[in-house]
């Protein structure tokens, strides 16, 4: 097992509820777009697909005085198997909480298609284009980011990958509502890679709820290593992270 030490702790934010950390986050990442299109013709961005992220995106796309027409879309990851009009496609799903309610320059949408391989490649190649500045993600219930799931590889030199899925990341998505039952959700996916998503200049995570307590107290207390993903996170310099009261219990008791 790799075991790496952090360089430093993430800025952490507890808010009392999810719609609390989700009005601080995205007030937050504003304020960093802002910022960015002050200085940059084009801010790239990559966002994560998850009812976690449901609060800040809806707050995002309420804030003021940015100019969506200069920000690009990316998003970190996709079920392959699933039928191109499949609600549950992360794809799908951004686009009824997010990128159809603000006018993007361009949302770049990952389609496994027939060739989940071939698609990997040509998605690495377009965000390869230029720098992207900042990543909108959470964790999951076993600590993946992304879909990299323990034992994750943060060395994986690949930045756009097919994966299997881990047991627990399936069940979160029955968890969460997202699938009627363990057998109907995808067994596979196209993921960022944690070195691609570690490359973005800030980080914006945000992980609300009782099902992510345990993740996230061993994210930000335990060692850094491949069984929880979700650690390499204290190694970046830029990485923000927002919970709830739910979500933090672990890191109070303490």
């Amino acid at each position: 097992m790799t075991v790496i030490t952090p360089v430093r702790h993430p800025v952490v934010h507890v808010s009392s509820t999810p719609q609390e950390m989700g009005r601080l986050a995205a007030s937050d990442v504003a304020q960093e777009l802002r910022a960015r299109l002050h200085t940059q013709a084009v801010v790239r961005m990559i966002f994560a697909a998850a009812p976690s992220q449901s609060e800040m995106l809806q707050a995002l796309a309420q804030e003021s005085s940015i100019d969506w027409n200069r920000v690009e879309a990316f998003h970190m990851d996709e079920y392959t198997g699933l039928p191109a009009d499949a609600p549950q496609r992360f794809g799908a799903w951004l686009t009824r909480e997010f990128f159809g309610k603000v006018e993007l320059r361009a949302v770049h949408l990952i389609d496994p298609g027939a060739d989940a391989e071939r698609c990997s490649d040509e998605y690495a190649k377009l965000m390869a284009q230029d720098a992207i500045d900042i990543i909108c993600l959470g964790i999951g219930m076993n600590g993946h980011i992304a879909f990299n799931d323990p034992p994750a590889d943060f060395a994986e030199p690949r930045d756009v990958r097919v994966v299997e899925l881990d047991r627990l990341s399936r069940v979160q998505q029955v968890e969460e509502g997202l699938f009627p039952t363990l057998n109907d959700v995808p067994t596979h996916a196209v993921t960022l890679s944690i070195p691609r998503l570690l490359r973005a200049d800030k980080l914006f995570c945000c992980v609300p709820g009782k099902l992510k307590e345990a993740a996230v107290t061993r994210a930000l207390t335990g060692e850094v290593d491949p069984g929880c993903p979700a650690s390499i996170l204290r190694t970046h310099a830029g990485c923000t992270v927002y919970l709830d009261a739910e979500s933090a219990a672990g890191l109070t008791q303490r």
